[in-house]
């Protein structure tokens, strides 16, 4: 086995290339039985195989900073930077992470979970480099599906222009800026990515420069091949434009190739393009033919491709049925997705009605503002996004939604602990911005029947920019559905009251149930909204609070907790004893919510215990 003689990138870089072929091939294997057991991000890990061992052979990652975008797809660089031992705990709790990060290894130069800033942070890089006078090589790692990001133009528009010496590698999968137009076009590229044309095109210019004459031939013959090359591949010439020099499009299935290609670029003196075409899910059957159900998949059996558990009802799925139900009625409902359309569960939506149904890439920002538009004019635009995702759109959450009273909805899906994908993705900040936003109204459901009632709510009786957060996976214990206002007392009592709100409320019962057994009374609150909170609305509940709890599963600053606390001083009626019991001011890393509840206090043992200690 090739692989288990992989220690370090150093070992890669001694192998011939029979042994590369053979290498290839035993991490394919070696991914699909990994993550065939703990989940993960396949298709993707399996489309760089080669493009990640070529970086291996030709730099050294501990030195020279190789910056991931997305970075889902660093399976394999992992693999051979020395934790393959770890791939057993991929994405478990206090096990290795699924993306890029510095704590685990010198080798992961930047933390990564979102798109498109790599090449904003590899210039970033290449800049310091250059300030301080240091000696490496930078490399930013970029898809086609992130490059839909307008950050990404923005470090590109700016690397290009810089001259900084640093190299863009554009892991091209299916959905390219510009499709390759025929023979002649591939062999120019071949013949462009050789060493003998670019000591040609050396020599050419050198000897042409010696005279008059020969500089304006030159000139003429580099008009003549800017054009034809324009004509038959025009996609290079808009990097070139920006200042890149374009190296591509490359095999990216061949390691040689690119070998060769990553060489002569590292020795360019400027930034460098270089396209590289991959195919999504390569040498795993069941993951080429479905890549999108392989990009993040549950464990599976590698020999049928089919999930070891069947999947249950999620709050994902009931909002695309409730939307698609709602649609039948209201013809003005349009339904919006960043690239996430199965993950959002808008699929069903999409095939029913695909005249209103946009996927406008990985660009939240772009999808908040052209909500904005779409609800001026008339629509109903629904909008489903991530909550840690959607950060990305803050600004227009803000300009363009909260300062016209947009009547646009916001689905915000993965709200709170999303569990192994890690602190990238936990939708732990959306309490504090979305309450944030003048005239927002943030509904938490805690429950399919509440997500189908609050959805209804939103589009037919609210008016104004609402936010319907709901959290990953399937409904807890709790069933019901409340009402309408502020509150809603889902169980009595009178030593302590706990204020919970969305998926944290069975904390909030079973934590009760647990202290009814030991004789204490506690009191359960449900917020069925966090914005707007009116004064008159919480001191009408929690007026002459003697002990008091607020649990969420949200970083504590800015807080509900926090907020209910000042309107309850500033009305005079602070209780004797507040607890907030929230993240801190933290996030954790990767694990079940199950067991990040814990860690954090947050689960009904954790939470009656300390209210067992404030009673005592």
């Amino acid at each position: 086995m090739i692989l288990e003689r992989i220690n370090d990138p150093k070992d890669v870089k001694d192998l011939n290339k029979q042994e590369i072929a053979l290498l290839c091939n035993e991490l394919r294997t070696f991914l699909v039985e990994n993550v065939s057991k703990t989940g993960g991000h396949l298709a993707s890990n399996l489309g760089v195989v080669e493009l990640t061992v070529a970086i291996h052979r030709v730099f050294d990652t501990a030195k020279d900073r190789l910056v991931f975008d997305v970075g889902h797809q660093c399976y394999v660089h992992k693999a051979l930077t020395g934790r393959q031992s770890q791939f057993d705990r991929l994405r478990q709790y206090g096990g290795l992470s699924g993306f890029p990060k510095p704590r685990e290894s010198a080798h992961d130069a930047f933390i990564a979970g979102h798109a498109s800033n790599s090449v904003s942070v590899a210039l970033g890089m290449a800049r310091s480099r250059t300030l301080l006078h240091e000696d490496y090589h930078v490399l930013a790692l970029i898809g086609d599906g992130a490059m839909g990001g307008g950050l990404s133009f923005e470090g590109l528009n700016d690397a290009g222009a810089s001259g900084e010496p640093m190299i863009v590698i554009l892991n091209d999968n299916g959905m390219s800026i510009n499709s390759n137009v025929g023979g002649m076009s591939r062999h120019l590229s071949k013949l462009r990515n050789k060493p003998s044309y670019y000591k040609f095109k050396k020599s050419y210019r050198h000897v042409l420069a010696s005279s008059q004459a020969g500089q304006k031939v030159y000139e003429l013959s580099h008009d003549v091949k800017t054009a034809l090359k324009k004509s038959m591949y025009p996609g290079s010439t808009m990097f070139e434009d920006m200042g890149f020099k374009y190296m591509g499009p490359i095999d990216g299935h061949d390691v040689e190739a690119i070998t060769q290609a990553l060489m002569l670029a590292k020795e360019q003196p400027c930034p460098v393009l270089l396209h590289v075409n991959t195919v999504k899910g390569k040498g795993y059957r069941f993951a080429e033919d479905n890549p999108g159900c392989f990009h993040g998949v549950s464990p599976f059996d590698p020999k049928t491709g089919l999930l070891l558990n069947p999947p249950v009802p999620t709050f994902s799925h009931v909002f695309g049925e409730t939307i698609c139900e709602i649609a039948k009625k209201e013809k003005r409902i349009c339904a919006i997705t960043a690239a996430m359309e199965e993950g959002t569960g808008l699929t069903a939506f999409a095939n029913s009605y695909p005249e209103r149904f946009f996927d406008v890439g990985i660009a939240e920002g772009h999808a908040t503002a052209m909500a904005a538009g779409m609800a001026k004019q008339g629509l109903i635009p629904v909008f489903a996004v991530y909550s840690s995702f959607l950060q990305r759109g803050f600004d227009m959450l803000l300009h363009d939604v909260s300062l016209s009273r947009i009547h646009a909805i916001f689905a915000i899906d993965r709200a709170g602990l999303v569990g192994a994908d890690g602190e990238t993705h936990h939708g732990c900040f959306d309490p504090m911005y979305l309450s944030m936003i003048p005239g927002m109204t943030v509904l938490c459901p805690a429950s399919f029947a509440e997500l189908k009632m609050m959805l209804h709510m939103a589009i037919e009786e609210l008016d104004g920019p609402i936010a319907v957060r709901y959290p990953r996976g399937a409904e807890g214990d709790y069933r019901d559905c409340c009402g309408k206002e502020l509150f809603t007392q889902l169980r009595d009592g009178n030593d302590l009251t706990i204020v919970s709100y969305g998926i944290m409320i069975n904390e909030a019962l079973a934590a009760a149930e647990i202290l009814a057994q030991k004789g204490v009374s506690v009191r359960v609150m449900k917020l069925n909204r966090i914005a707007p909170l009116t004064n008159e609305e919480v001191c009408e509940m929690l007026r002459n609070e003697k002990h008091l709890l607020v649990l969420e599963d949200c970083l504590g600053t800015g807080c509900v907790g926090q907020r209910i606390a000042a309107i309850l001083a500033q009305e005079g009626n602070a209780p004797q004893h507040l607890i907030l019991k929230n993240l801190g001011s933290s996030l954790p890393s990767e694990g079940t919510t199950v067991q990040l509840y814990h860690e954090r206090g947050l689960d009904g043992i954790s939470v009656a215990r300390t209210v067992e200690e404030i009673l005592s």
